[in-house]
């Protein structure tokens, strides 16, 4: 013990002497360890940290059909009670609607809320307690409008109640539908996703109207199960199979006997699979981003080491043994490895802080990714002293290793040990040239990632964003049926087409990427029998008023828009996209086919372009456009398009529909504002892959620095002797930097080819990820050259500065 205590007291005498050195190899450190304790705060958050529910490896959710990415909705709730009523693998099967929102009014205060509606065994069956008061049981469910209650979420009680504990029985609004509050939920229990956070809970039977609770059409519901002791997922997969067959046979115009699969809750159901494999992926890269600065270090300790040489050999001369040199150079690695892995996990905490819920940048975007809950935890901790140890023992091991096999008699002689012949490459050139391998894979991917992002902006959409704006009107409230005559619809369309600047503006059921669109089925004229299987095409469906192209700047190909003129006493008229009229009538025009579709024989007047509405990277949709005077609207929603500025736009539209509607909530934002949640993996992958790429060019930068610098001190007498001889100025720095940019050159051409052999690692993050790219390619050629001209500049100017007397004077 005594003897590590002098080890450590001189390693940091040492160290305090060397403080360029110091700093650098404890810069380089920190932001090493720091970006992967980063990275793995989020994979712990995410995928590591259970769902704090009773027994979360024994909870599934049911999934019907093929894979699909983005949608959580599985089934109808009459289909929901058959699940639960004829299985005999789960214990307890529930549901819910994850998409409820609404205003919640209490003592004269009103804010918009978004929660969930749960079947009456929803809290039973996931074995939560609550915090205050009691939760929604089973026997709160006697029918339509039986359980007029609501469990509050913690943070709701705190922000909207002050936790006050006397709201338990007291009595809210949720628009304009009274509900009695109940409890409380547990402070870290926000359902079963990573990612929604809901502020209140209510029983489904108070959310759906009768009707709806009938209706076998709709697949409003999430299902969670519970299997029984000693049944396996794939069993109770095929039992609720066999229960969806007899389904559709006994309700052939509505169920599909579609197979049902089990996944995993937690991560919007399939999208798991990308949410997974994208985060696996960046964590191989954080990890390649240590091994650099593993690497880097260990040239750098490396290279010092050489210059102590005399040194460390007249302490051998004196009675050290080698192992103890040994011991002094590992405890130095050791202390800048401490030292380094202490601050990295620093910058890690103060990062994942940014990172937890609510505090996501505001220029990622209002995604639903913004809303889990990081945290730095025992977990954390250990990986960061893990990673701390083994980046210390990794780049300690090889100055130990030199000092084992110099020769003390040698440095004596002749100074500092020239541990880099010049004919041969050595373990200190592999070293660097894998380092800057791996530093262009990340400057690569890093221009990738740019790459997938502006890719992706210039996605055609199918309308332009860009000097649009939404507006969301919530007439719940004010409307007995919860929906706007036509004519004051009409009214609200022309005064904001009245607002200065405007130019175009209309309404839509449900802009898209904001989830709610399903297949409708669609028949052809004379079918008798509707069932599903005798279904032509299933597209999505919106209902839209005549303007709303113009303002979306939808092109029309052929045909016209819908009109005023087209009521429900005139013939039924749609508009098609051109995916449906391809898959519907092939190259037939598609002007004047009809089809049947929501009970209705349909003629069809125009075709417009086809564009996104579930997913960015989703294949062409087939879409039906009904107009708005001859389908019910329940959602209402207008696009507004201006030459005016967004922050102009706001207090205009919303005094133009208070004038007409003044108690009705107004949400205003822009369109690009709306497609927050479909850009957001593309930008997020930008900016963590940026910042990765930002420090692989730094340490390529510091690597090469280094070894130009040492190889020109090494050198120097050399250098010497050839500029009085009458060495040329290229033959100076070709003896100064040559090795170093022939190490540059391999490895970032190693690491280009690397790069396109990552293609799928990189396609599991980046949108249409392309490392043959040629921007991309020559980007990262002009990158690495640029960074290697820099680093060699001071050594290059060191090697020019010399004075041949002065230097054989001096030796």
């Amino acid at each position: 013990m005594k003897d590590l205590l002098l080890d450590i007291r001189y390693a940091l005498r040492v160290l305090w002497k060397s403080p360029a050195f110091t700093v650098v190899a404890l810069v380089t450190l920190m932001l090493g360890i720091g970006a992967n304790v980063v990275v793995f705060g989020l994979v712990n958050a995410v995928l590591l940290r259970p769902l704090d529910v009773s027994d979360p490896k024994n909870l599934y959710q049911l999934r019907l059909g093929s894979w699909t990415n983005w949608k959580l909705l599985t089934t109808s709730y009459p289909a929901f009670e058959d699940y639960q009523r004829r299985n005999t693998t789960f214990s307890a099967i529930a549901g819910f609607d994850g998409y409820c929102s609404a205003t919640l009014h209490s003592d004269n205060i009103a804010r918009s809320v978004s929660g969930y509606a749960v079947t009456g065994n929803y809290f039973d069956m996931l074995g939560v307690q609550p915090q205050v008061g009691r939760l929604i049981h089973a026997e709160d469910e006697r029918g339509t409008n039986s359980a007029p209650y609501i469990v509050l979420s913690d943070s709701l009680w705190r922000s909207a109640f002050n936790a006050d504990l006397r709201v338990i029985g007291k009595t809210v609004r949720l628009n304009k539908d009274p509900f009695t509050v109940l409890g409380v939920a547990p402070p870290q229990f926000h359902g079963t996703e990573q990612f929604d956070w809901p502020d209140y809970f209510i029983p489904i039977v108070n959310y759906f109207d009768s009707d709806y609770l009938r209706n076998r059409t709709g697949h409003p519901l999430t299902v969670l199960g519970r299997l029984k002791p000693g049944v396996t997922p794939q069993q109770a997969a095929e039992n609720l199979t066999s229960i969806a067959a007899q389904l559709a046979k006994e309700y052939p115009q509505t169920d599909t006997g579609l197979p049902l699969r089990l996944v995993r809750p937690g991560l919007y159901a399939d999208t798991g699979d990308v949410i997974r494999s994208s985060l696996y992926s960046v964590t191989a890269l954080a990890m390649l981003v240590l091994v650099a600065a593993c690497a880097n270090l260990a040239t750098l300790f490396a290279a010092r080491a050489a210059d102590r040489s005399r040194e460390l050999a007249v302490r051998v001369a004196l009675g050290a043994s080698r192992w103890r040199l040994m011991r002094q150079l590992l405890t130095e690695a050791s202390i800048v490895s401490l030292l380094g892995g202490a601050a990295g996990l620093l910058i890690a905490a103060m990062l994942l802080r940014v990172l937890d819920r609510g505090s996501l940048p505001s220029f990622l975007g209002n995604s639903p990714f913004g809303h889990v809950a990081v945290s730095v935890d025992a977990r954390v901790y250990l990986v960061a002293l893990v990673l701390t140890l083994l980046s210390g023992l990794l780049f300690g091991m090889i100055p130990a290793r030199q000092v084992r096999r110099s020769s003390p008699l040698q440095a004596m002689k002749s100074g500092a040990v020239d541990s880099m012949p010049l004919r041969r490459f050595t373990s200190h050139d592999l070293l660097l040239g894998a380092q800057i391998t791996i530093c262009t894979l990340m400057v690569t991917s890093s221009f990738v990632a740019v790459r997938g992002m502006v890719r992706m902006l210039h996605t055609p959409l199918g309308f332009q964003p860009n000097g649009a704006m939404l507006a969301e009107i919530d007439l719940s409230e004010v409307e007995p049926r919860g929906d706007a005559p036509l004519e004051k619809k009409k009214a609200m369309i022309d005064a904001l087409r009245s607002i200065p600047g405007v130019t175009a503006a209309g309404t839509l059921s449900k802009p898209p990427f904001t989830g709610g669109l399903r297949g409708i089925p669609v028949f052809t004229p004379g079918t008798t029998e509707f069932t599903l299987n005798n279904s032509v095409l299933m597209p999505l469906g919106l209902t839209i008023s005549p303007g709303y192209f113009e303002a979306a700047r939808t092109r029309l190909l052929i045909g016209r828009d819908v009109s005023w003129r087209d009521t429900i006493q005139t013939p039924y008229v749609a508009i098609v996209n051109g995916t449906f009229a391809r898959k519907m009538w092939g190259d037939t025009p598609a002007i004047g086919q009809r089809f049947v579709f929501l009970d209705h024989l349909r003629e069809v007047v125009g075709v417009v372009e086809d564009g996104k509405y579930l997913e960015i990277q989703e294949s062409p949709q087939p879409v039906v456009y009904l107009p708005l005077s001859q389908n019910e609207q329940a959602n209402t929603v207008f696009a507004v398009r201006s030459y005016r500025p967004a922050n102009e736009m706001v207090p205009a539209i919303e005094r133009a529909l208070n004038a007409i509607e003044p108690n009705a909530p107004i949400i205003v934002r822009g369109w690009w504002d709306a497609l927050a949640g479909p850009l957001f993996p593309a930008r997020a992958a930008t900016i963590a892959l940026g910042a990765m790429g930002v420090l692989a060019a730094m340490l390529a930068l510091t690597g090469v620095l280094g070894m130009a610098a040492y190889n020109v001190s090494r050198r120097m007498k050399e250098i010497g002797i050839r500029v009085a001889l009458g060495a040329r100025q290229r033959h100076v720095i070709h003896t100064a930097v040559g090795r170093p940019f022939v190490l540059l050159g391999v490895g970032s051409f190693m690491g280009l080819v690397w790069g396109i052999f990552a293609s799928r690692l990189l396609g599991q993050i980046v949108y249409q990820a392309n490392p043959r790219d040629p921007i991309v390619v020559v980007a990262v050629v002009l990158t690495m050259a640029l960074l290697g001209l820099a680093a060699s500049a001071i050594p290059v100017l060191r090697a020019l500065a010399v004075d041949p007397s002065k230097l054989l004077r001096a030796e």
